[in-house]
C-alpha cells in the first residue's frame, strides 16, 4: 500500500512548496520549548485538568496544514475533529513522510534565502591554485622524481586509479552480491596495532590526529603509541581500504563521538589527498611545453564535491565542522582561516538557555537531542591548504554536510522547475551517520537521495574534460563510491540501502553482532508477556494480516470492562490511522496520541486514560521517540508490532510501575510478531529464544518478568 502513497508524496511535494512551517517542525520546536510550556508534563492531576481545559484545542495554527495534502486521502471516513483531519491528511505523504513535510523551510533558520558565500571563489578554486612548496603533499616532488612505490601503495591512489574492465562492471551490475561469512566474528582481519605512519595520512593529519583524539584514549589500558581506540582502529582500518562499511552498534551515549572522529579523519584525509593531487598536477601542467598533450592528469570527477555527509540534526554538522577545524590546525599559532565561521555558529549552534531545566528524560534521549535539532539544512565546505570556506556554493565545495530533508528539498521531484542533483555526480565517499533516526524522520528522503547519487550530470558546469577521470566519463563512479553507514540498530530498511544501493568494487564489510539477551531482561515489573505469532504469506501481506489478526483474535479479549487501561503501542503511523478509524467506526471508548497531537490533546488523553474514562489509548512510536513522556495508568499493554528501538520495549513495560498500586497483579502484555520481525524480536527476547519462537509449532509463547 505504501508504493502509491510514495509516488503521490513525490508529486504532492512539488505542489505544496509553500514556505510553511510543517507540523513536524512544530513538533521539533516543542522539544526545546520554554520551561513553563512543558514543565507541567509531570504535574499532578488537578493542574493538568486546568491546563487541559484552558488550552482547549489551539486549532487555528493547525488549520494551515490541513488542506496541504488532502488530495490523496487514504481513509475515506469522515473525520469530524480538526486534529483528526490533519492526522489523516498526513497519510498521503508516504509512510514515514508524515513528519518529513518537505515543504518545511523553517524561516527562522534562513533556509529560504539560502546563503552561499560567493566572494572567495578564486581563492578556493582548484583550477587556478597550485601546490604550495611547503604545505604540499608531503614529499610530492621526491615521489615524482623516483615515482617511489610509497605513493602508489597509498590506498587512496590504489582505489581511485584502478581501471575496471567492462566485463567486471557488467558482472557487478548483474550478479547478486556474494558474502563470505564465517561463524568466527573476526571474518575481517584487522591489524591490532596500527602505526600512524602506515595509514598514509595526509599532512597535517599525522600530527593533529593524536592530539584531537586524545580525549577518547584512556592512559591505562593502551600502549602509549596508539592514537586510536580499539573501535576506531578497527573501523578506520576498514574505511582506509575503501570498502563499504555498515556498523549498526553506534550509541549516542557511548561510542558515537569516537566514531564521528574516525569518519571525519577519513573524509578529510580523502579530500586533502584528492586536492593535493589536482594542485600538484596544475603545477606540472603549468611547466610543460605548450602543445604537448598529456593524458596523465586525469585527477578529478565531473563535479567537485567528493564527500557527502548525511546527519540528522544541525548539532551534528556543527560537531563535524569543529572536528575538521581542529584536525587542520597544527598548533595554536597556526590557526586556519575559516570563512563565515560566525554565521555558521549562529545558524548551527544552540542557545543553552533554551533548554527547559526541569524535564527528566533518559540519558540516551538527552544525548540524541542535544543542541540545535533542526533537521532541514545543507552546507558546502571547501578546503584548500590552510583555509576552509563554509557555505561554499555546492559546485565549489569538497564536502557537503546535509540532512536527508535538506537534500530532498534541493533534489526536488520530477516536475519541479527548481531542482538540482548534478553536484552528487562524483561523490566518492558517502557517510550516513545515525541512520536509525531517519526511520523516525522520513526514510523516503534517504531512498530519494540514493536514487539521485552518482548519475551523469545534465550540465557540464564548466569542467575541463581533459582532467576528468575515465571512471567518471564512463559513468562508473557508483562502483568507486565508498559508503559508510552507522546506525544504532539493525533494520531491514537500512540493510536494504546497503545491499541495493551500494556497488563498491572493493566489496563491503557489515558488522553483525548477535543480541544474546534481549531488552525484555530490563523489564522490572511483574508481568506475563504473551507473544502471539501471526502467519503471513509474504512481507507485503503482513500489514493486512496483522490488522485482521488484531481485530479478530486480540481485541475481543480486551474489550471487557475488566481490561480497561489498555495502551496499544503502534510503530507505524499508517497502522495507527487505520486502527483509529476502525475504533471510531466500532464506537469503542478510546483516546489517542500521535506525533501530531497538540499539547492540550496530549494532556487530555493522558488524563482520561489515567482516570479510566477511556478504555484504550492508541499511542505511536514516533510520539514516544520525540517526547518520552511517562504514561501513567497502564494496566494492559498491546504491542501491535515490535518496537524499532528494542529499549522502548522495556521502557514502556516499566511505565506500569507508575500506576499507584502494584497490588492488583492482573497486568497483561500481548505482543504480535511474524517471521519477518526476526531482527526486532531478537533484540527484545535474545537470539536463542527467537529461533525457538519462529520455528516452534506453537504460535503463542509466554514469558514472565519481575518474579524474583
Amino acid at each position: 500500500q505504501s508504493e502509491n502513497s510514495d509516488k503521490s508524496s513525490a508529486e504532492s511535494d512539488s505542489e505544496t512548496e509553500v514556505e510553511q512551517i510543517s507540523v513536524y517542525h512544530k513538533l521539533l520546536a516543542t522539544l526545546k520549548t520554554s520551561p513553563e510550556s512543558e514543565s507541567e508534563e509531570e504535574e499532578d492531576e488537578s493542574e493538568s485538568e486546568a491546563a487541559g481545559e484552558s488550552e482547549t484545542e489551539m486549532d487555528s495554527e493547525g488549520s494551515q496544514e490541513t488542506g496541504e495534502a488532502n488530495e490523496g486521502e487514504e481513509d475515506k471516513n469522515d473525520v469530524p475533529e480538526q486534529e483528526e483531519a490533519t492526522d489523516t491528511a498526513e497519510q498521503t505523504l508516504g509512510q514515514e513522510q508524515a513528519d518529513g513535510a518537505d515543504t518545511s523551510c523553517d524561516p527562522s533558520h534562513g533556509v529560504i534565502e539560502e546563503f552561499t558565500d560567493v566572494k572567495r571563489e578564486s581563492e578556493f578554486s582548484l583550477e587556478t591554485n597550485f601546490m604550495e612548496e611547503e604545505s604540499g603533499d608531503c614529499n610530492a616532488d621526491k615521489r615524482d622524481s623516483n615515482s617511489s612505490q610509497a605513493f602508489s601503495e597509498d590506498p587512496f591512489k590504489q582505489h581511485m586509479d584502478k581501471e575496471l574492465e567492462e566485463k567486471e562492471v557488467e558482472k557487478m551490475s548483474t550478479l547478486p552480491k556474494t558474502s563470505s561469512q564465517s561463524k568466527n566474528h573476526k571474518t575481517f582481519k584487522v591489524d591490532k596495532e596500527v602505526v600512524v605512519k602506515q595509514l598514509y595520512l595526509h599532512k597535517p593529519l599525522e600530527t593533529t590526529w593524536p592530539k584531537v583524539n586524545k580525549q577518547f584514549l584512556s592512559s591505562v589500558n593502551k600502549p602509549s603509541d596508539s592514537s586510536f581506540t580499539p573501535l576506531q582502529r578497527e573501523l578506520f582500518s576498514i574505511m582506509n581500504t575503501y570498502r563499504d562499511l555498515f556498523y549498526p552498534e553506534r550509541n549516542a551515549l557511548t561510542n558515537g563521538e569516537e566514531i564521528r572522529h574516525a569518519y571525519c579523519l577519513h573524509a578529510l584525509n580523502h579530500v586533502l589527498k584528492a586536492n593535493a593531487q589536482v594542485l600538484s598536477n596544475n603545477a606540472k601542467r603549468r611547466n610543460q611545453k605548450p602543445g604537448t598533450d598529456n593524458d596523465d592528469y586525469r585527477d578529478q570527477g565531473l563535479t567537485r564535491p567528493k564527500v557527502l555527509m548525511i546527519v540528522p540534526f544541525r548539532e551534528c554538522a556543527l560537531r563535524i565542522v569543529h572536528i575538521f577545524i581542529s584536525l587542520l590546525e597544527v598548533n595554536d599559532k597556526k590557526k586556519i582561516d575559516v570563512s563565515n565561521k560566525k554565521r555558521f555558529k549562529g545558524e548551527f549552534g544552540s542557545d543553552p538557555e533554551e533548554k527547559p531545566p526541569n524535564l527528566k528524560r533518559p540519558e540516551d534521549y538527552e544525548a540524541v537531542f542535544a543542541g540545535n535539532i533542526d533537521d532541514h539544512f545543507r552546507i558546502g565546505v571547501a578546503i584548500l591548504q590552510k583555509s576552509m570556506r563554509l557555505y561554499a556554493p555546492f559546485y565549489s565545495s569538497d564536502i557537503i554536510i546535509a540532512s536527508p530533508l535538506g537534500m530532498r528539498t534541493i533534489i526536488g521531484a520530477e516536475r519541479e522547475k527548481k531542482r538540482d542533483f548534478d553536484f552528487l555526480s562524483s561523490i566518492e565517499v558517502l557517510i550516513m551517520d545515525q541512520a536509525d533516526i531517519y526511520l523516525m524522520q522520513n526514510w523516503e528522503h534517504v531512498l530519494h537521495l540514493m536514487k539521485h547519487i552518482n548519475l551523469l550530470p545534465l550540465d557540464s558546469h564548466g569542467v575541463d574534460f581533459s582532467r576528468v577521470r575515465m571512471l567518471n566519463l564512463n559513468n562508473w563512479s557508483k562502483y568507486y563510491r565508498q559508503t559508510l553507514l552507522f546506525s544504532a540498530l539493525q533494520d531491514p530498511q537500512i540493510n536494504s540501502v546497503f545491499s541495493k544501493h551500494c556497488f563498491n568494487y572493493v566489496g563491503q564489510v557489515a558488522v553483525r553482532n548477535i543480541p544474546l539477551s534481549g531488552s525484555i531482561s530490563h523489564v522490572v515489573v511483574q508481568l506475563p508477556h504473551v507473544f502471539r505469532r501471526l502467519e503471513a504469506e509474504n512481507v507485503t501481506s503482513v500489514i493486512d494480516t496483522r490488522f485482521q489478526f488484531f481485530i479478530d483474535k486480540v481485541l475481543p479479549e480486551y474489550r471487557d470492562a475488566i481490561m480497561s487501561h489498555t495502551l496499544i503501542y503502534v510503530p507505524s503511523y499508517f497502522d495507527y490511522v487505520r486502527l483509529r478509524n476502525y475504533f471510531k467506526k466500532e464506537e469503542l471508548n478510546f483516546t489517542h496520541i500521535c506525533e501530531y497531537t497538540k499539547k492540550a490533546g496530549v494532556c487530555r488523553a493522558r488524563r482520561f486514560f489515567l482516570k479510566g474514562e477511556k478504555h484504550f489509548l492508541l499511542f505511536t512510536e514516533r510520539f514516544h521517540f520525540y517526547k518520552r513522556y511517562m504514561i501513567k495508568g497502564i494496566r494492559n499493554l498491546i504491542f501491535y508490532e515490535l518496537p524499532t528501538y528494542s529499549h522502548f520495549y522495556s521502557e514502556i513495560c516499566n511505565m506500569m510501575k507508575a500506576t499507584d498500586n502494584g497490588v492488583d497483579a492482573t497486568w497483561t502484555c500481548t505482543v504480535l510478531y511474524s517471521k519477518y520481525d526476526a531482527q526486532k524480536l531478537a533484540a527484545v527476547v535474545g537470539i536463542d529464544r527467537t529461533a525457538q519462537m519462529l520455528q516452534s509449532k506453537k504460535n503463542v509463547h509466554l514469558f514472565v518478568t519481575g518474579e524474583n
